[in-house]
C-alpha cells in the first residue's frame, strides 16, 4: 500500500474532510485491485459505501422477501445473493472499465448529490445472447454487497388487464426499500415498440408504465436491464436509462481466456487451442465455455485426468452445431 495514500488518509481523518478521506480509500482499494487483491478491495469498497450513507447490507443478514403478485400470491422475483465479481468474467476492455466505474461511483452518490449530478440509478446492457449479461448484473451485486434481485417476467406479466402494470408498481415499490441490483432479464418483452400490429393496447401500457416508472424512480438500488433484441425496444425507453453499455461478442484473445480458465489443470500434452479458438469466432462467450467444460466431461467420462485434442475437437463440434442466436 503505497504511503502517499496512507498520508492522505490520515490527513483527511484529521481534517475532518470526508470528500479527502473517500478519496485516499478509493485510490487505495484500486491500488490493491491493481495487485489482484479482489476480494481485500471489495470489502473495502464495502466498507466505503457503509459510511458514505448509501445502506449496505450486512453479511449474512436474512434476504429480504419478494414482492408478491396480488392475484396468484407467486413471488414477482428471486431474491439471491452473489458471489461473483467482474474479476470472474472476461469481458471486453472499455466495457469492463466501464463497469468498474459505476461501482466506484455507488459510494460516491452523497458527493453525486452534494455537487448537483444526477446518480446512475439505471443500466441498459444489449448484445448477442450468451455473451454474459446476466453474469454482469450478477458480479455487480457481488462486488457492492447487495442482494441480487431477479424480476420473473413469468409472474410480472399478468393476463389481466392492468394488473402486469400493478405489478411493475411492486417490483419498483420494493427496489426503493433497500439498496439491491434489480434486474430485469429479456426487458424486450417488457419493452417493444409500441406500434406493435400485434397489441391490442395492454403492450402500450405497460410501456407506458415502464417509462413512467423509471423516470420517477429516485431510490437506493441500481437498475439493470438485458436484452438480446435491443431492435424491438420501444425509442423511448433508450434515452431512460443513466449509462447505456454494448455486451459485445468475444475477442479471439477472450475466446483463448475462456477456454484456457476452463480446462486449466486438465490439459494434456501438446494441446493446441489455437485451432479452437478460431472455429469459435462469432460465437459468444457461452460457446467457448461449452467447448471446455464438454471436453472435461468427455476426459472424465473415459476415466483421464487431462483433456486431449481429441476431446476439444469433438466438443467443438458439438457446439458449432448448435444454434446460438
Amino acid at each position: 500500500m503505497a504511503g502517499r495514500h496512507l498520508k492522505a488518509l490520515m490527513a483527511a481523518y484529521r481534517d475532518k474532510d470526508d470528500l479527502a478521506f473517500r478519496r485516499a480509500a478509493q485510490a487505495i482499494i484500486e491500488e490493491e485491485e491493481g495487485k489482484k487483491h479482489v476480494a481485500l478491495a471489495r470489502d473495502l469498497r464495502r466498507l466505503l459505501a457503509a459510511g458514505s450513507g448509501v445502506r449496505m447490507p450486512v453479511d449474512n443478514a436474512p434476504l429480504p422477501e419478494s414482492p408478491r403478485d396480488r392475484d396468484t400470491d407467486l413471488p414477482l422475483t428471486e431474491v439471491r445473493s452473489s458471489a461473483f465479481s467482474l474479476a470472474d468474467l472476461v469481458l471486453d476492455t472499455e466495457l469492463n472499465a466501464r463497469l468498474h466505474e459505476l461501482i466506484r461511483e455507488v459510494p460516491a452518490w452523497p458527493e453525486l448529490d452534494a455537487a448537483g449530478v444526477p446518480r446512475r440509478r439505471s443500466l441498459l446492457l444489449y448484445g448477442p445472447p450468451g455473451c454474459g449479461k446476466s453474469s454482469i448484473a450478477a458480479a455487480l451485486a457481488g462486488e457492492l454487497g447487495w442482494p441480487l434481485v431477479t424480476v420473473r417476467t413469468e409472474t410480472l406479466v399478468s393476463s389481466y388487464l392492468g394488473e402486469t402494470a400493478s405489478n411493475l408498481n411492486r417490483v419498483f415499490e420494493f427496489a426503493s426499500s433497500g439498496p439491491y441490483l434489480v434486474l430485469f432479464d429479456e426487458f424486450d418483452s417488457l419493452g417493444k415498440m409500441r406500434d406493435d400490429p400485434t397489441d391490442h393496447g395492454e403492450l402500450r401500457r405497460v410501456v407506458n408504465a415502464v417509462l413512467q416508472l423509471i423516470d420517477r424512480y429516485r431510490g437506493p438500488s441500481l437498475l439493470v436491464a438485458a436484452t438480446n433484441h435491443q431492435h424491438v425496444l420501444d425509442p423511448a425507453l433508450w434515452r431512460r436509462f443513466s449509462e447505456v453499455l454494448e455486451v459485445p461478442l468475444p475477442t479471439a484473445d477472450q475466446r483463448r481466456a475462456l477456454l484456457a480458465r476452463t480446462v486449466r489443470g486438465h490439459v494434456g500434452p501438446g494441446i493446441s487451442l489455437d485451432p479452437i479458438v478460431d472455429a469459435l469466432d462469432g460465437l459468444p462467450h457461452a460457446a467457448s465455455e461449452l467447448v471446455g467444460h464438454d471436453a472435461l466431461r468427455l476426459a472424465i467420462l473415459d476415466d483421464r485426468a487431462a483433456v486431449t485434442q481429441a476431446d476439444l475437437q469433438e466438443s467443438l463440434s458439438r457446439t458449432t452445431r448448435r444454434p446460438w442466436r
